[in-house]
């Protein structure tokens, strides 16, 4: 009896307890349909969440109107959202299920939040499992990747997992229970439906139980997930030579299995799995080869990998200033992300920008000029380092290598009155 398989699997997996309130995500299909009755019928305090995010015209409006009177039924409250889901995949350049996907759960933990909902319950299935791993074995995966999907993710549980699709459209059968079906899991447009009705039933010619030989496999592979995380959790302590990123090359090439590790290092980042092929082939090529997902790169420096987030216009380093008197109890700061330069010679036009090639200025406690590169190259700037790094100029003239060294020109000295104290704001 489906009833008791998913109340022997909410208590197994630990997914909430009789006290917490739970808000179920009601689209109208089958699936979500069974998760909420079986849910209520087992006791559970419910609310319903359904999102509108017309894409299918009057298809939409009829998902909408037939959730409402199902909870209606069942006298349970409904959260309902229409979202502009075109709009927000063509602002954020994602696809429209990647879209979709971003804006359900967001609202599903506001929702959560306002509503003191302990936990998200969403309707994924067996079957959702194995196209999910599938799906991942045909784009190029990791082991994460191959153990389809979790019953447990932070707040959002899935109850229904332990059940197949055809189990629980027959569980609505017997209950006479009507739902909605998304005329879209009909077609084969989409990646996740060719599997769902050409791969699936193709493989279930080859053999009938395909579908839980799948799942045992998925659940083999996340025990011996538990040891590669472990060991891949040693491996990274291993090779990050520096808190900022940087991996040693040397280091990688001397694990087992540099290239694999590689791999569960950046696809957390954005990197797809020819992207970390790319990275690997350029660990013996010249310094300089630059690789970029969405929000982070990779630079492949003389004996480093170094790994930075993409940097915006809005990066530029924030600088506040103050002017004091030049007293005797004054003590000039020793942090390197301030500065202090005598008010006197410290005027006219105050600006912050990158460094340039050909920029110099006279180190502090030097007396000749030094080019801004040589200086950055004898302090040994990572090729990352050396493009983000920033100067404070004034007049033209650069009055601090922002974080590293001031410039001589514009030192305290015995004539010094007053100071001025540059400090720099907090940075990622």
């Amino acid at each position: 009896m489906l009833m008791k398989k998913v109340k022997e699997f909410i208590e197994k997996e630990d997914l909430f307890s009789k006290q917490d309130k739970i808000l179920v995500a009601l689209s109208g299909g089958a699936d979500s349909v069974a998760l909420t009755r079986i849910l209520i019928t087992l006791g559970y305090h419910c609310e319903a969440a359904h999102c509108n995010f017309e894409l299918r015209g009057e298809e939409s409006d009829r998902d909408e109107d037939f959730v409402r009177n199902f909870c209606r039924s069942l006298n349970i409250k409904c959260h309902s959202i229409h979202f502009e889901t075109r709009r927000y995949a063509a602002q954020q350049s994602i696809s429209i299920e990647m879209a979709a996907r971003e804006l359900r759960y967001n609202w599903f933990s506001k929702i959560c939040e306002e509503s003191d909902c302990q936990v998200a319950a969403v309707a994924h299935h067996k079957d959702d499992s194995v196209e999910t791993m599938l799906l991942n074995l045909i784009r190029g995966t990791g082991i994460n990747g191959l153990l389809g999907i979790r019953p447990k993710n932070g707040n959002v549980v899935r109850p229904l997992l332990c059940a197949s699709r055809q189990e629980v459209v027959a569980y609505l059968h017997r209950m006479n229970q009507t739902y909605v079906t998304d005329s879209t899991n009909l077609e084969d447009e989409y990646t996740r439906n060719k599997i769902r009705l050409n791969l699936l039933p193709l493989m279930e010619e080859i053999n009938p139980s395909v579908k839980d030989g799948l799942v045992k496999t998925a659940s083999y592979l996340n025990d011996i997930s538990k040891v590669y995380q472990q060991a891949i959790k040693e491996s990274i302590d291993r090779i990050f030579i520096t808190p900022e990123k940087e991996i040693s090359i040397e280091k990688l090439m001397n694990e087992p299995a540099p290239q694999a590790l590689l791999f569960e290092v950046l696809s957390p980042l954005g990197f797809n799995s020819t992207q970390v092929e790319e990275v690997y082939g350029s660990l013996n090529g010249q310094p300089g080869k630059r690789f970029i997902s969405s929000q982070w790169q990779v630079v492949k420096d003389r004996d480093l990998l170094l790994i930075e987030k993409v940097k915006t216009a809005n990066d530029k380093p924030q600088i506040t200033f103050e002017e004091v008197l030049l007293t005797k109890e004054f003590v000039i700061p020793k942090d390197k992300n301030t500065a202090c330069f005598d008010a006197n010679k410290f005027k006219g036009v105050i600006s912050i920008r990158k460094w340039e090639k050909g920029d110099y200025f006279i180190p502090f406690g030097m007396k000749g000029k030094k080019l801004v590169s040589d200086f950055m190259t004898d302090s040994k700037f990572s090729l990352l380092k050396k493009e983000q790094q920033w100067v404070l100029s004034c007049n033209d003239q650069i009055a601090w290598l922002i974080g590293e060294r001031t410039d001589n020109r514009f030192r305290i000295d015995d004539s010094t009155q007053k100071v001025i104290i540059a400090k720099l704001g907090k940075q990622e």
